[in-house]
C-alpha cells in the first residue's frame, strides 16, 4: 500500500497527553496537523471529518461515527487501552488501529510504590503536621502520628505479571518483599525468586496486594468482598490498574470496618468521580487522579511510538494494531 502526502492529521483530545510541555511539531512531517484539547461528542464528527489519520485517546469513535469519515485510513489511539473503538466497524472499513503498549512501565510501577510508601510512612501527614508547627511545639524530639510500616521482610502480592507487574516485582524485591504472583498467562511464569500461585492465596498471604491486571469481562470487579474478607487486617490494597478490577462499595465495608488497613487507588470505576463518592471520603484511602503513566518521560515515549506507528504506516506497514487489519507492501 502506498500513501500520496500531505495528509490531514486530527487529534481529537490532545490535552492530558500534551498539556505544552510537549510537541506536537513531531507529527508536523507526515501532513497538516490539527489539535483540539478535548475531545466534545457533539463536534466530534465536524472536526475529524475530513481526517486521514486520527490520533485519539478517550474520544469515543463508533461505527456510526466512522460512517461520516470517509477519508479516514488509520486511527491511532495515544494510550494502551482501545475499548473506545468500534473495532469491527474498522475491520470491515479495513481501517488499522494501532495502540502504545508499555510505554508507561517504570512509571506505574514507581507510583505504585509512592502509593505504598505513602500508606505506610505517611510522609504527607507528617510534613503537614511539622508545616502545621506540630513539631516546633512538641516537648519531644520526635514524634509519629500514626504508625510507621517496614517493608523488608514483608510479602507483595502482584496480580498481573505483564511488563508492570514485572517492573514491580524487581522493585519490591529492592525493598526486601517476598513476591507473590498471580498471572493468566504461562509465559510471565518464568520471574526469578517470585512465587507463582492462586488468587486465594495471593489475598490470603500478602501484606500489600497491588492490582497490574488487564480488565476483561472475566475478571470484572474480581476483588470483591470474598477476596478482600481473605486478607490480613494489617494488610493495604493497591491499584494503579482500572477502577473496575475493585467491587468499590465492598472496598468500602471493609475500609469502613478497618477489615483492611487502607488502600492507595489511582483508578475509579468513574473517572472523574461524584463529589461525594465514598472513598474519598475514608482517611484509610489514598487516592491519585490516574496519573501513574503520566510522568513526562512516559508521555514523550507515548507521543514517540505514535509518530512511529504512522510513519510504518505510510511506509506500506503496520505495527501495535490491535484489529487485526493488514496489508500488503508494493
Amino acid at each position: 500500500m502506498t500513501h500520496k502526502m500531505p495528509h490531514k492529521i486530527v487529534i481529537l483530545d490532545g490535552y492530558t497527553l500534551n498539556p505544552g510541555d510537549l510537541s506536537w511539531d513531531i507529527f508536523a512531517p507526515f501532513g497538516e496537523v490539527k489539535v483540539y484539547s478535548r475531545p466534545q461528542p457533539e463536534q466530534l464528527i465536524e472536526r475529524a471529518k475530513e481526517a486521514t489519520i486520527l490520533i485519539i485517546n478517550k474520544a469515543v469513535i463508533t461505527a456510526e461515527i466512522l460512517q461520516q469519515l470517509p477519508n479516514l485510513q488509520l486511527i491511532c489511539v495515544s494510550a494502551t487501552g482501545y475499548n473506545v473503538i468500534d473495532l469491527e466497524a474498522t475491520r470491515k472499513r479495513n481501517i488499522p488501529v494501532c495502540n502504545v503498549p508499555a510505554y508507561g512501565t517504570a512509571a506505574v510501577a514507581q507510583h505504585t510504590f509512592a502509593l505504598l510508601l505513602e500508606l505506610c510512612n505517611k510522609v504527607g501527614l507528617h510534613s503537614e503536621s511539622v508545616q502545621n508547627q506540630e513539631w516546633a511545639q512538641n516537648i519531644d524530639w520526635c514524634y509519629w502520628k500514626t504508625p510507621i510500616v517496614e517493608l523488608s521482610g514483608k510479602t507483595l502480592g502482584i496480580v498481573g505479571f505483564g511488563k508492570i507487574g514485572q517492573k514491580t516485582a524487581e522493585i519490591g524485591q529492592a525493598f526486601g518483599l517476598k513476591i507473590l504472583a498471580n498471572t493468566q498467562n504461562p509465559t510471565h511464569k518464568n520471574a526469578p525468586n517470585v512465587t507463582f500461585t492462586d488468587l486465594e492465596t495471593v489475598f490470603q498471604e500478602s501484606d500489600f496486594v497491588s492490582l497490574h491486571c488487564a480488565l476483561t469481562e472475566s475478571n470484572f470487579r474480581f476483588v470483591n468482598q470474598k477476596l478482600l474478607s481473605q486478607m490480613k487486617p494489617s494488610a493495604f490494597l493497591i491499584n494503579t490498574g482500572r477502577g473496575d478490577l475493585i467491587e468499590e462499595k465492598d472496598l468500602v465495608e471493609v475500609l469502613k470496618n478497618q477489615k483492611i488497613t487502607g488502600a492507595g487507588l489511582d483508578v475509579l470505576s468513574q473517572e472523574p468521580p461524584s463529589e461525594n463518592h465514598p472513598l474519598t471520603q475514608l482517611e484509610n484511602c489514598i487516592i491519585t487522579p490516574h496519573n501513574a503513566w503520566a510522568s513526562r518521560e512516559a508521555r514523550f515515549r507515548l507521543l514517540d511510538t505514535v509518530r512511529t506507528n504512522i510513519g510504518t504506516f505510510l511506509e506500506g506497514k503496520l505495527q501495535n494494531v490491535v484489529n487485526g487489519v493488514q496489508f500488503e507492501t508494493n
